[in-house]
């Protein structure tokens, strides 16, 4: 059994439980409009079951933000001296700021977290969509999956060509509007709420380029993911860009452009 199984299944219950009851309510069972709110819906479920995890990461950059100035103070105090003595006391003096400040050795504990169920969830996407069962998203729910279309444009559609021009047009439009949230995110929101002071010129020119590597991927992987990939894209795009701009709006991140433009 694959150590992401059980996070799978889960989400596949989700996603079957969220299709019952939208059936429930009258919204035809095999539907594109069906399965589409309820790739939205579990979006939506998972986003705010992390929201712990959000909140944590924030409150550890913003830890992280405020013991930087000092953090730097040591170094440069301790620049240059290699004894053991020396070493033991910079470490020492390390650990004391970043206790003072509230910055835990496992700051990045919440990224770690929410990655499982990131490769989950766009494994059971990528799977139903491929007519593969997974829990709670039998044979019968993923036929109605397979078989659901957006203009004529299965769900399990795959790649710009070979459908004609309504084909492209879908898997185009889709492919694009998650690439434009994707670059307008880090370009416009996560690069501002970023601390680049004491940064690597080379990390400065890799977070100038990672919007475009980040929107040119999409519209890459939109030739051969299924659109109902795509459709999840859209959907957790959407959200990761109203999220990020809550956070850089009213929490910024000491030191950043962003946490300027709000005290300005």
């Amino acid at each position: 059994m694959s150590l992401l199984e059980p996070i799978s299944h889960a989400l596949a219950a989700v996603l079957a439980a969220t299709h019952h009851a939208l059936e429930a309510v009258g919204a035809p069972p095999d539907a594109a409009g069906t399965w589409l709110l309820g790739i939205a819906s579990l979006v939506v479920l998972v986003r705010l079951a992390l929201l712990p995890l959000v909140v944590q990461g924030v409150r550890q950059a913003h830890a992280a933000a405020r013991a930087r100035p000092h953090l730097r103070g040591v170094a440069e105090r301790y620049q240059g001296r290699t004894d053991a003595e020396s070493v033991r006391a910079h470490l020492d003096e390390r650990r004391a700021v970043s206790a003072e400040h509230g910055v835990s050795r496992l700051g990045c504990l919440p990224v770690l977290v929410q990655l499982p169920v990131w490769i989950s969830l766009y494994h059971l996407v990528g799977d139903v969509a491929s007519g593969v069962a997974v829990g709670a998203m039998g044979p019968g729910l993923v036929s109605s999956f397979g078989a659901a279309s957006v203009l004529g444009v299965s769900l399990a559609g795959h790649g710009y060509l070979g459908s004609g021009a309504v084909h492209l047009a879908v898997v185009a439009g889709l492919a694009a509007t998650a690439a434009a949230l994707s670059y307008v995110t880090q370009r416009f929101v996560v690069a501002p709420n970023t601390p680049v002071d004491g940064m690597p010129e080379a990390m400065l020119a890799a977070q100038r380029i990672m919007p475009v590597v980040s929107a040119g991927g999409l519209l890459l992987a939109g030739g051969v993911v299924p659109v109902a990939l795509l459709v999840y894209w859209v959907c957790s795009s959407t959200w990761t860009l109203g999220q990020s701009a809550v956070v850089a709006r009213w929490w910024p991140t000491p030191g950043t452009a962003a946490a300027a433009r709000v005290t300005g």
